[in-house]
């Protein structure tokens, strides 16, 4: 038979005999304890004289007082609410009703009987038994609180009747039942109810009912109950207990036997006589009665462990009782003993002295303590197999700790190599938990690595329980593999978690897979393919520029065709290329060849301005090597930071540009310049003020390169002319240089006539026989009258190769014209002359000498002039009726004299205007003829009239405003 190990997990907590109060004419040591019950903090006990004491914490005693007069059978405390039901004897007023009763006490409310004594105030008083329930011997008494305050009284009787009361007894509002548990038994000692237990289950309620012969389950929520034999055994007095999972125990001299709702569950092997039956906290109590000596031994069972957790030889006991978290016992002598539990680290230490690690770790699992304790048990137990070599045993307790045990404790007593096994193990079941940090993962791969275990790295790596989030830190698997030359393993890891740049990384830099590269990339979405591009493109541009240029342009330019190639706002969602311009670094020619496909697909990029800057330093440098191309490092932003450091290095470095050994490389720079060039006239339209791209910098590329034909260009396009003959000049391209002025120094098309002044101090300074330019040049001059002929000679006296003969031609046709003009000059001053003295001549004689009107017709309507008539100085003469209200103007001279007048004041009003002024002088060929007429008309030449200061302040007024 298998044999229970004991131990002591209970101790007794203290002992006394119960006491009541002392009754007047009562002998105390006479009183018999006839039930016992306990709730609320308090012992309930109840004598055979119809007295109720009340024992607090420690059996001291609180008050007693007596609810019957002659013995109290039953009672029992309620926990819902401070009740007490008691049934008892009180005096038979009638022979034919039962001095049995059943009364309900509020404990809550206390009334005076006395000076000295207090009893709780009754709230129903019932009959047990009546005419339609029968007197008989009461043997068991349960009671079930439902909802307040509703009570459920189950009372057991000898004859195998149950009756029941449910409702409000403090209202009376009951209902009566009655339940049988045999029908007829010729024996009727057997038929007697031994053991009631309530069952409840969500809206079921059952009531297990126990004899001597039998248990029996009814279904109170059926109407009428519905009865259920579950066995056919039964047991004696006090052997019947229910477990906190509602299940029914009931004890048998050969066994503890177990019931639910469908029948006998498991039954436990424990010999002897069950004096009384109990359930405590999951413990199994037992009083057994051994047969050969008498004597009582009381057990506390963990049915759980198998072991006895509490052994004692007690007396003789009446009553068991749960209270203040122990167990209580009643002995007949009414002594008590009060049993309570040790604390588990109590227990634990005693396991732990005598090495029953087992014990302990199932001994916390079943009483459900924390995690924290459980895993510090399991922590001890794997030192103790540690300790005895047992490795694989100690690794199963250790897994049992992940979560509450630091790893690192038990990664340390594993690293030996000989127990690598062991260490895999555990990281393993930390990766499977989630608990695995990136120090683990790297361990636990070098650990796979090291056993070349490809089986297990596959599983941990590819399992499929891994799929969406990965059990373990990406980064640091994808390290370990490739650290290892695992790179399959890191690739699929990188795929998984998306991790793009590292999939890259390993096809790039580890296995040189160029083309699946690129194919990886062009099955990623836009963006990211465009950041594995800016990460990686330097290294895919060295090995597979074509492929790499393709999928730059199907990113920049994706579904430009269907969407036209007008749509802006969509070309600016899609990545620009300047984007991508760091990563042909050191390959200009892609970036040239990349950038002439994008701009022959894309014509209203958001970035043209940049992509012309960038394909004009291509074109326009001498080697495509530019510098200015090694300090590319974020996407372009150079182009707008040309220093003068940097064009100083790179004039001296480009300085040289005469001979070119390969005859190849002049080819491609002649071509690159003739890109450059219709670059520079196709990114600037007719008609638009800027161009598609930097003015600024294109000019400092062609100067710095050298390129002529851009600079003329550019200088041309934005009307420096004079920088465009100046070209010509520092290359003596004299006859280029004439044909430029032809073109750019007629007014009439706009263009500005000085260039040719600009031309003869160049040819006046040239220091060298240019006769034949300078005629030229002195042609254009005379026809536009640029200079005067002073201006011309003193400009080409200065060179001393010149001889008169040049200009011979040019002064003598100058002379003449001058001479003509001289004369043309003076024939108008004699007639303005003689123009005045006749003016003069008249106003006299019109001041001085009548007039004498002889006009016979009317200037307005030609009629015979009659009176009354109206005579002008200027001799015309009017009837009154033709002139109307205008008395005072001829008015056939007044349009004249009033046009003379708007004249003169419109004269006066611009001699205020200095800035017409001035701007007629600057635009006028000959300036001072601009000032001659104004001082001819007397605009800036009057002064005013007044006191001795006038002339003066007159003539300072006219002049300060030039």
């Amino acid at each position: 038979m298998y044999q229970w190990r004991k131990f002591e997990f209970f101790e007794e907590k203290y002992g006394a005999k119960c006491s009541i109060p002392e009754v007047e004419n009562d002998d105390v040591v006479d009183k018999k304890i006839e039930c016992c019950s306990s709730g609320r903090g308090k012992v309930v006990t109840g004598f055979d004289d119809g007295v109720v004491c009340f024992f607090d914490r420690g059996f001291k005693f609180n008050y007693a007082f007596q609810p019957h007069s002659s013995s109290v059978l039953f009672l029992q405390q309620l926990k819902q609410r401070n009740f007490l039901v008691t049934i008892g004897e009180d005096e038979q007023l009638t022979p034919q009703q039962s001095a049995l009763c059943l009364k309900v006490f509020d404990l809550d409310k206390m009334q005076p009987e006395g000076s000295s004594t207090t009893s709780p105030d009754c709230v129903g008083i019932l009959r047990i038994f009546t005419n339609q329930f029968p007197k008989a011997k009461i043997t068991s008494f349960l009671v079930l609180e439902e909802v307040p305050p509703i009570l459920l009284i189950a009372i057991g009787l000898d004859n195998g009747s149950i009756y029941c009361i449910k409702g409000d007894i403090a209202r009376e509002r009951i209902n009566r039942f009655k339940l049988q548990v045999e029908n007829s038994h010729l024996d009727k000692t057997l038929s007697a109810v031994t053991g009631l237990g309530f069952r409840v289950d969500g809206q079921s309620l059952q009531l297990f009912a126990v004899t001597s012969g039998s248990v029996s389950l009814f279904s109170l929520h059926d109407q009428p109950p519905r009865r259920q034999t579950l066995d056919q055994i039964g047991c004696g007095l006090n052997s019947v207990a229910m477990s906190d999972r509602s299940e029914l125990i009931i004890g048998r001299p050969e066994a503890v036997y177990f019931y639910e709702v469908d029948g006998r569950g498991p039954c436990w092997a424990f010999e002897g006589e069950k004096k009384l039956l109990g359930w405590f906290r999951g413990y199994l109590l037992c009083v057994i009665a051994d047969q050969r000596t008498g004597k009582h031994t009381f057990n506390i069972y963990d049915l759980k462990n198998r072991l006895i957790a509490h052994s004692a030889l007690v007396k003789e006991v009446s009553h068991m009782l749960y209270e203040w978290g122990n167990i209580i016992l009643i002995m007949t002598d009414k002594s008590a003993l009060c049993v309570g539990e040790k604390d588990m680290e109590s227990k634990l230490d005693m396991l732990f002295k005598k090495n029953l690690y087992t014990v302990a770790i199932n001994l916390v699992q079943t009483q459900q303590a924390d995690a924290a304790a459980t895993a510090e048990v399991l922590r001890k137990y794997g030192d103790h197999l540690y300790s005895k070599q047992d490795y694989d045993e100690a690794m199963a307790q250790y897994i049992h700790t992940i979560g509450h045990l630091e790893p690192s404790y038990v990664i340390q007593k594993f690293l030996d190599a000989q127990r690598i096994y062991n260490l895999t193990n555990y990281l393993e079941k930390l990766h499977e938990k989630g608990l695995a940090s990136k120090d683990h993962t790297t361990l636990l791969l070098n650990c796979y690595t090291k056993l070349k275990d490809v089986e297990k790295l596959n599983l941990f790596i590819k399992s499929d329980d891994s799929i969406g989030e990965l059990k373990f830190d990406v980064e640091t698997a994808i390290r370990v593999c490739r650290a290892a030359n695992y790179h399959e393993h890191a690739m699929y890891v990188a795929k998984k978690a998306v991790r793009h740049e590292w999939y890259l990384k390993i096809l790039l830099e580890d296995l040189g897979s160029y083309e699946e590269a690129l194919e990886y990339i062009s099955s990623l979405e836009s963006s990211q393919a465009g950041m594995t591009i800016k990460e990686y493109g330097k290294i895919l541009i060295e090995h597979k520029p074509v492929e790499t240029i393709q999928i730059l342009i199907r990113l920049c330019t994706e579904d430009v065709d269907k969407r036209g190639p007008s749509n802006g706002v969509y070309m600016s969602m899609l990545p620009s290329p300047v984007d991508f311009l760091s990563i042909f670094i050191h390959h200009p020619q892609s970036l040239m060849d990349f950038l002439e496909r994008y701009t022959d697909k894309v014509k209203d990029s958001p970035a043209q301005v940049e992509i012309h800057n960038t394909l004009l330093e291509l074109y326009i440098s001498n080697e495509l090597n530019f510098p200015s191309m090694s300090q590319v490092n974020d996407g372009g932003n150079y182009l707008n930071r040309v220093s003068a450091k940097s064009m100083i290095s790179s004039a001296q470095s480009n300085g040289n540009i005469a001979d070119h050994k390969n005859s190849e490389q002049e080819k491609d720079r002649l071509k690159r310049r003739e890109k450059g060039l219709h670059l520079l006239k196709s990114a600037w339209p007719l008609g638009t003020e800027h161009p598609l791209y930097d003015v600024d910098l294109a000019i400092i590329l062609c100067e710095m390169n050298a390129f002529k034909d851009g600079l003329l260009y550019l200088y041309e396009k934005m009307k420096l002319y004079k920088e465009v003959i100046a070209c010509y000049m520092q290359a003596h391209d004299h006859e280029g240089l004439i044909a430029c002025c032809k073109r750019l120094g007629d007014s009439v098309k706009g263009g500005d006539p000085s260039l040719w002044a600009d031309l003869l101090k160049y040819f006046g300074e040239l220091g060298e026989d240019c006769s034949k330019e300078v005629k030229e040049v002195l042609t254009y001059i005379e026809r536009d009258d640029i200079l005067p002929p002073i201006i011309v000679l003193q400009t080409l006296s200065r060179n001393p190769c010149l001889t008169l003969s040049v200009i011979k031609d040019y002064i003598a046709r100058k002379l003449e014209r001058e001479s003509k003009m001289i004369e043309e000059d003076r024939q108008a001053i004699d007639k303005y002359q003689e123009d005045t003295l006749a003016m003069r001549k008249e106003i006299q004689d019109l001041r001085t000498n009548a007039r004498i009107f002889q006009l016979s017709k009317c200037t307005a309507c030609t009629f015979t002039l009659d009176l009354p008539a109206v005579h002008f100085m200027c001799m015309h003469s009017f009837h009154l009726r033709c002139l109307g209200d205008n008395e005072k103007e001829c008015p056939e001279c007044a349009p004249e004299y009033r046009s003379v007048l708007e004249m003169k004041r419109n004269l006066e009003q611009n001699s205020k205007d200095q800035d017409r002024f001035f701007q007629q002088v600057k635009s006028s060929k000959d300036g001072f003829s601009v000032i001659a007429e104004y001082f001819g008309k007397g605009i800036i030449s009057k002064i005013s009239n007044g006191s001795a200061s006038g002339p003066r302040s007159g003539t300072v007024s006219s002049t300060s405003g030039f």
